[in-house]
């Protein structure tokens, strides 16, 4: 009941239940979008609207009060005036808490940037809700350093937990960090291990993120954690997050006195600064003395504009290259350096004597590591690698296949091992362009495999590209590039190049187990199998292929990776567009119709957007398939 002036007393309990039903009925926006400016306005200078706002939204039954209070956050400009219209809602009613403090950050990730920044905001302007935003921090560590949370949580809602959490560390302040300075050193040590075994390369930065953020904030003057990692406009984003915004540092609105008072008592910390900076202007000065007498401008130069710098000739045999990489001489590191450039070319020039060490050639290559600096390296050696396995491919693919499953192999190897199998089966694949066109627009296509940051994201662009080739459209467009009459050479090699990389995926070895810790190499293998399936249409071995690969897939469809899990169902993409339509129902009826089951349950259930949308791209495929059978006369 509040005092209204006009000596009567007014009980505002039913404009709290209008609001609340009006809420709950689907028009917040329309009324909130005018109550709160209203409000906000009112609430300025006057303490008498703050205590009717106050029991105006005090007095909302608890099975509106969610409604009420989200429409608040959202539409309120900032945490200050947030403050002025809830008041200590959150410490005085039970619902409005667990709105504020769990479902809005822990259960919901939908909501802005500047809503966080609202909703943490106001509970840090206030004395009685800041034990609250402490909670709060603990809450969505907890949620953060949880290996379930992170493996079967979208990476939407890890972003946001991750933002809500250098939000709370921003606002903060150090005696209240330093009470709970272990709990959130366990929570940084669990979390960042989570993030890091995760196969997404954003999960992994997220996690880095969070622990440089939690790290700077508990330990103010002893050595922090520092990552390296590439600074993208997410990472910007997060970073900027930990800077309080002026609105937050200003504490609950006071009047302009006290303002203006507390003001003045922060004027006397300007001359410190300005004193400090005038006296260490003479040791300045003396420095620059110092420096230009030990100055080296009176030496004068030797003239080096006639020198030329001496190349070292390439060796020009297979033999010589190994003999050359193969040594330990630190004298031949030139000659080194300059096998490692000319050998990619020597080999392709070279396929008769590549034939004959193809395979100690592979091996060098495979184990080859930097003796210099040199640029490009990585490209360099898997480069050579490609084309000595184009070069001899079946005995070459047999050794790469049978070391991938081998011991004593690092997990980058592994992974090169994939790298390389798929680029040379795409060059075997492609046909050779020769260029008879009537348009010069046309351009040959270029598709990049498996790139090292994300290879999920090349597999989509074929799968892609093959479904608009299926797609019949009538203009008259630019002419098509006119293909040579030429084998595919991948015909011939396709189950070397596939079946022994699906053999023994379920035999754990000492050093690696892609059915248990190392899922990020089981991820690149998925999508590696993927790219072959797809690489080996209209091939002798397709069928037997396709066969193979859904059954791998029935294996592994539970998975909690989310990266294996699209690679599992770029498996099944690759699956219908590669194998004949007749054979796929001829031999795999039945596993088709489990696997659009599964595929349904995936769209519905799946936590990873990616994996829901290629589900649905594949049941779109299997009707598209169905489709054109029955258009099919008997």
């Amino acid at each position: 009941v509040c005092f209204i002036p006009g000596g009567l007393d007014c009980s505002i309990s039913f404009v709290s239940h209008v609001l609340g039903k009006v809420c709950v009925h689907g028009w917040q926006k329309e009324i909130l979008g005018v109550l709160v400016p209203r409000l906000t306005d009112l609430t300025k200078s006057d303490c008498i609207w703050q205590r009717i706002c106050w029991q105006l939204v005090e007095c909302v039954p608890d099975r509106w009060m969610e409604a009420v209070v989200l429409g608040f956050v959202q539409r309120a400009p900032g945490a200050d005036v947030l403050s002025r219209l809830l008041g200590n809602l959150v410490v005085k009613n039970k619902k409005a808490e667990f709105v504020v403090a769990q479902k809005m950050l822990l259960l919901q990730y939908g909501h802005t940037t500047a809503v966080l920044q609202n909703l943490l905001g106001y509970l840090a302007l206030g004395s009685g809700r800041r034990p609250l935003l402490l909670r709060v921090l603990q809450d969505l560590l907890e949620t953060w350093s949880s290996s379930s949370a992170v493996k079967h949580s979208p990476a939407e809602q890890q972003l946001y937990i991750s933002k809500a959490i250098l939000i709370c560390l921003s606002l903060l302040k150090e005696p209240e960090i330093a009470s709970c300075r272990q709990e959130l050193l366990a929570s940084m040590m669990e979390g960042v291990k989570c993030h890091l075994e995760s196969s997404l390369p954003q999960l992994r930065r997220l996690g880095m993120v969070v622990a440089e953020s939690i790290s700077l904030s508990i330990n103010t003057e002893g050595p922090v954690l520092k990552f390296e990692y590439e600074e993208d406009d997410e990472t910007r984003e997060l970073k900027s997050l930990l800077v309080q915004t002026p609105s937050f540092c200003a504490g609950p609105s006071l009047p302009d006195n006290d303002r203006s008072e507390k003001a003045g008592a922060g004027l006397p910390l300007v001359p410190e600064r300005n004193e400090n900076s005038h006296t260490a202007a003479p040791v300045k000065a003396d420095e620059e003395s110092d420096a230009e007498l030990d100055s080296d401008d009176d030496l004068i130069p030797y003239d080096m504009s006639e020198d030329k710098e001496l190349k070292l000739k390439a060796p020009m045999y297979i033999r010589d290259c190994i003999e050359v990489l193969t040594g330990s001489r630190s004298e031949d590191v030139d000659k080194w350096e300059a096998t490692v450039k000319a050998l990619e070319s020597l080999v392709r020039r070279n396929p008769a004597a590549t034939r004959e060490v193809s395979v100690e050639l592979a091996k060098i290559l495979l184990h080859l590591e930097e003796k210099t600096c040199i640029e490009g390296f990585v490209e360099l050696r898997q480069r050579a690698q490609v084309a000595v396995l184009i070069t001899d491919p079946i005995p070459v693919a047999k050794y790469l296949t049978s070391q991938f499953y081998s011991l004593n192999y690092s997990l980058r190897q592994r992974m090169d091992i994939l790298d390389v199998l798929v680029l040379a089966a795409q060059e075997l694949s492609c046909p050779k362009f020769h260029g008879k066109t009537k348009h010069s627009g046309v351009q040959k296509p270029c598709i990049q495999l498996l790139p090292e940051s994300d290879s999920s994201k090349g597999w989509r662009r074929i799968v892609d590209e093959r479904i608009k080739s299926k797609t019949r459209r009538f203009d008259t467009g630019q002419s098509r590039v006119e293909l040579a009459s030429c084998p595919n050479e991948f015909n011939s090699v396709a189950g070397y190049f596939f079946f022994p990389l699906i053999q023994h995926f379920d035999r754990p070895l000492t050093t690696f187990d892609l059915l248990g810790e190392d899922h990020l190499v089981l991820g690149r293998l998925v999508h590696t199998l993927a790219v072959l399936m797809y690489l080996a249409v209209n091939t002798v071995a397709v069928t037997a292929m396709g066969k193979a690969l859904l059954e791998f897939v029935w294996a592994l469809r539970f998975h909690s990776d989310s990266y294996v899990r699209q690679g599992l169902l770029s498996c099944i993409s690759s699956l219908l567009l590669s194998v004949p339509a007749e054979r796929i129902l001829a031999d795999m009826t039945e596993e088709l119709l489990e696997t659009q089951s599964w595929l349904g349950d995936v769209i519905e259930k799946d936590p990873d957007g990616d994996c829901r949308r290629l589900a649905l791209q594949n049941l779109l495929l299997m009707e598209n398939l169905k489709k054109k059978l029955e258009a099919v006369p008997s």
